[in-house]
């Protein structure tokens, strides 16, 4: 499967769960900011995704879990740099640099961009 299947099959996916317009489904798409996806619709990714591909996606696995309740990642709403590390580790296919900047714990969902979940099932499916 080329990087053009997968991103049109995410793509669809996008459209089916976010009711989001086509031309709006980019690559440098935020999910959060320019497709309107909320706590709720990531989990409907998560399943559409997996349906969409034929693999299961661990709890966490795709989006963080568990981050804002350590207190070791988080201090007075902002990522720790121990906690920067942690998200860096176990989200590879997120590109945190932007984010490292002002690691706001209310920004952290606008990391997830279309690019990323291309990213994600790029690594899934060569796991395979």
């Amino acid at each position: 499967m080329t990087q053009d299947d997968i991103f049109n099959k995410v793509k669809a996916v996008l459209v089916d769960a976010l009711a989001a317009d086509e031309d709006d489904v980019t690559p440098q798409a935020s999910l959060v900011k320019d497709l309107g996806a909320e706590s709720i619709d990531f989990l409907d990714i998560v399943f559409k995704l997996e349906q969409a591909f034929g693999f299961k996606i661990a709890q966490g696995e795709l989006f963080p879990e568990n981050v804002a309740q350590d207190p070791r990642y988080v201090k007075d709403g902002m990522v720790t740099p121990e906690g920067l590390t942690a998200l860096r580790a176990r989200l590879p296919h997120v590109n945190f640099d932007r984010f490292a900047a002002e690691p706001k714990l209310s920004k952290v969902a606008e990391v997830f961009t279309v690019d990323t979940l291309v990213k994600f099932v790029e690594k899934k499916l060569a796991a395979k």
